[in-house]
């Protein structure tokens, strides 16, 4: 029989297991939550899961994480009716830590008359919390069937409260252990930049040099994730898009636009965007590159523990506006870590604060008739308070001919 840790894609340490469950029932205490509700189908926003677990959600099968402040944890995921087993006594199980139950029944998305299956089985973890404050994570990342039974059925009298907050201020500071897989992470991306960028040919499909990209991060630890691309001619536009648009075929004289966004070891996310062109890159161009990092170079500056996400997004665009450009309206940059996107968004309705050891995503840019101007990277607050570029690939439009 092979030892399950042969089979784990770098796990998390049993210390830093430990750390986050102390942290997050100390906190359950202080608020008199007695237990928490976590709920994910993936692993690209699935985070909560994954964060208690060490074991993401994937592939649309639906994982739920039951969260007591004072026992191990039940977890119900995909397995045949009447699923239901409990961890030895000082299992040393890689996948069972920290767990004590785990529940399984076929339910799908896809087949409506099963979606009360997993409620059933929730229920059925919640006995004894039925007048109990209850706390629920992500509350846009739980089935509407999974809360609409239990606040119906068994756990009726219970109090249901979002508890995201609670474990947000944990989950996006980042412990030594963290930083050193993000890290990781983003030295993967820059690796599969440089191999992907010296790849791209005249004739290849946006497709086949995103699989170059995803080949090299699977290489390196990687399991999931986005590779946004598009290519176009010069004086167009290349704003990127998924797979289903990345079948053009590349011509000479194109320009080229990559986004790897993509998990490493542990499951952390970071994310790298850079351009090229299939020969010269004309002035107006680079000077339309420029003025992206110089709004980066600006934003930089504001970056610190306590920063308050408003203020820096209002900065950034009164910047746009002065230089008569489009003004950001979705999200100019965030965290990441088990999630694609995680809080802190630096946008105008962000309520948390910047801190150290924050993992954060900077895209600045803007599109016009004519270019997509961009740069993505990785910056670290460390834990002294200073900003670090965690990506190494110059900044700079690349040319290839």
């Amino acid at each position: 029989m092979i030892d399950p840790r042969e089979r784990i894609n770098s796990p998390i340490s049993d210390a830093e297991l430990e750390r986050r469950w102390s942290a997050i029932r100390k906190a359950m205490q202080e608020q008199g939550i007695a237990v928490l509700i976590a709920q994910a189908n993936n692993d690209f926003m699935g985070g909560y899961v994954k964060y208690l677990t060490d074991i993401p959600a994937t592939n649309g099968y639906v994982r739920t994480v039951i969260f007591p402040v004072d026992a191990p944890m039940t977890t119900i995921g995909q397995g045949a009716f009447g699923m239901d087993r409990s961890a030895p006594p000082g299992s040393s199980d890689p996948l069972m830590r920290g767990i004590g139950r785990v529940l399984g029944t076929p339910s799908y998305a896809s087949a409506m008359y099963s979606a009360p299956y997993d409620g059933e089985l929730a229920e059925k973890a919640l006995a004894g919390y039925a007048k109990a404050k209850i706390g629920l994570l992500g509350t846009a990342g739980i089935s509407y069937a999974l809360i609409e039974r239990l606040r119906k059925g068994a756990l009726s009298g219970a109090t249901f409260v979002d508890a995201s907050d609670l474990v947000d201020q944990i989950k996006c500071i980042k412990s030594d252990e963290e930083i050193a897989l993000i890290r990781k992470t983003a030295a993967m991306q820059d690796l599969a930049m440089q191999h992907t960028m010296a790849a791209i040919r005249p004739g290849m499909r946006d497709i086949e040099v995103t699989a170059l990209a995803e080949q090299i991060g699977h290489a390196h630890g990687s399991e999931q994730g986005l590779f946004l691309a598009a290519s176009g001619k010069l004086g167009t536009p290349a704003f990127f898009g998924n797979r289903h648009v990345q079948n053009r075929v590349i011509q000479e004289g194109d320009s080229f636009t990559l986004l790897i966004e993509n998990n490493g070891p542990g499951g952390y996310y970071c994310e790298i965007g850079r351009t090229c062109v299939l020969g010269k890159a004309p002035q107006q161009m680079k000077d339309e590159f420029e003025l992206i990092l110089a709004a980066q170079r600006n934003t930089l500056a504001m970056v610190r523990p306590g920063a308050d996400c408003k203020a820096i997004w209002e900065s950034h665009n009164a910047f746009m506006r002065a230089h008569k450009r489009p003004e950001e309206n979705r999200v100019y940059f965030h965290g990441q870590g088990y999630d694609m996107v995680e809080r802190p968004l630096v946008r105008f309705d962000e309520p948390m604060k910047l801190a150290a050891r924050m993992n954060l995503a900077m895209h600045p840019a803007f599109v016009n008739d004519s270019v997509y101007a961009w740069y993505c990277d990785n910056f670290l607050i460390n834990p002294d308070g200073q900003v670090e570029h965690l990506h190494r690939t110059p900044q700079r439009i690349v040319e290839l001919g």
